[in-house]
């Protein structure tokens, strides 16, 4: 970079850090510049900012933190097996050279603030990988402010049911399992911090679309694609990255995709309206099939037209991209958009003020 360029950079780091600051000390605090901030390029700058901007985001109040938890909350914790199981495979989530001790303390921390979060939010149940999650949040603010933070995030933004995915690891730990980069996951946290629930879905697609000719390369079986896809290279261009999906959620919000995904389970006779309706369309939808037909399907079809497997940059890929992260792409898509909007109103009615 040129001495100009380098000044420029430096430049636009402060403006930034001014209109933030700007923004925290208007009363109230002025959310919609926070957001914008965190979703532009480079998010939040500094973890010292996401803990200020962090909780408006999640419009969550710093003024009486609850206080650490107890030795009680392990006795006779159902999750708490497997929870120290999962924390103590967790060391790659921490710096690299941190002191021993203090990893280990920190290791203890989180398990504390998991338990807090399922023993007070009984409905929710623990999976592997939501440690992936809470340890970012403790990294970066602290155990205290990570328990209130993760608590409203568990409520809110990971409500939403996942079905069967390709790379699930993507989304149920918002990428932090599958990046060695911490300022890369702690990046992808502001943005998906600032903006709706189902965002990581569309970052998802936008990474397919991006490796768009490793996959359809790929042999079109399952196993072949999900090893593909579980293996995130580590040097994507994340800030073009988040741009354009905020382009394809404008283009295609959670409101389309759900219409068009009742529509095809209409088409279908396919109901979702239970879990076992739900599990049965997914069981009935193996992978291997439903590649297999969507090639045939590209190959038999009109050859007067592209193919959609040729259009990579057409509507209808777009869609597939965003839809066809779920196995069950007219069950599971229906699973993991509808049930947001089922509560996403009253959502943004406590998160957008």
């Amino acid at each position: 970079m040129s001495v100009r360029g380098a000044h420029g950079s430096e430049f636009r780091r402060r403006r930034k850090l001014g209109d933030i600051q700007k923004a925290l000390r208007k009363e109230p605090p002025d959310v919609a510049t926070l957001r914008r901030m965190a979703i532009s390029e480079g998010g939040l700058l500094t973890d010292q900012i996401r803990c200020q901007v962090w909780p408006r985001l999640l419009n969550v109040s710093v003024e009486q933190l609850p206080p650490a938890a107890g030795p009680e909350l392990r006795v006779g914790n159902k999750d708490y097996q497997q929870v120290l199981l999962d924390v103590r495979r967790s060391l790659r989530r921490f710096p690299p050279g941190m002191p021993l001790s203090e990893r280990e303390d920190l290791q203890e921390q989180l398990i504390d603030i998991i338990l807090q979060v399922l023993s007070q939010n009984p409905q929710l149940h623990y999976y592997q990988g939501y440690h992936d999650i809470v340890v970012t949040f403790l990294l970066v603010v602290g155990s205290r402010l990570a328990t209130v933070l993760v608590d409203k995030l568990s409520t809110h933004h990971l409500r939403a049911e996942v079905g069967t995915i390709f790379a699930l690891s993507w989304l149920i730990t918002w990428f932090g399992h599958v990046l060695s980069d911490f300022p890369q996951v702690v990046r992808l946290y502001d943005f998906f911090l600032a903006c709706h629930p189902l965002m990581p879905i569309y970052f998802a697609a936008v990474i397919v679309l991006h490796r768009e000719e490793e996959v359809l390369e790929c042999e079109c079986d399952m196993a072949s694609v999900h090893h593909l896809l579980s293996k995130i290279p580590q040097d994507l261009p994340y800030e073009i990255l988040i741009s354009r999906a905020g382009d394809l959620f404008v283009q295609f919000p959670p409101s389309e995709l759900s219409r068009e995904a009742v529509v095809q389970l209409q088409t279908q006779r396919t109901a979702a309206s239970t879990f076992k309706d739900f599990e049965l369309a997914s069981t009935q939808q193996h992978p291997d099939t439903v590649l297999r037909r969507r090639f045939r399907d590209s190959v038999q079809g009109d050859h007067g037209a592209k193919s959609v497997l040729t259009k990579p940059r057409s509507n209808r890929l777009m869609k597939l991209a965003v839809m066809g992260l779920t196995v069950a792409i007219g069950a599971a898509a229906l699973a993991v958009v509808k049930s947001a909007l089922d509560w996403a109103p009253k959502f943004e009615l406590q998160i957008f003020p």
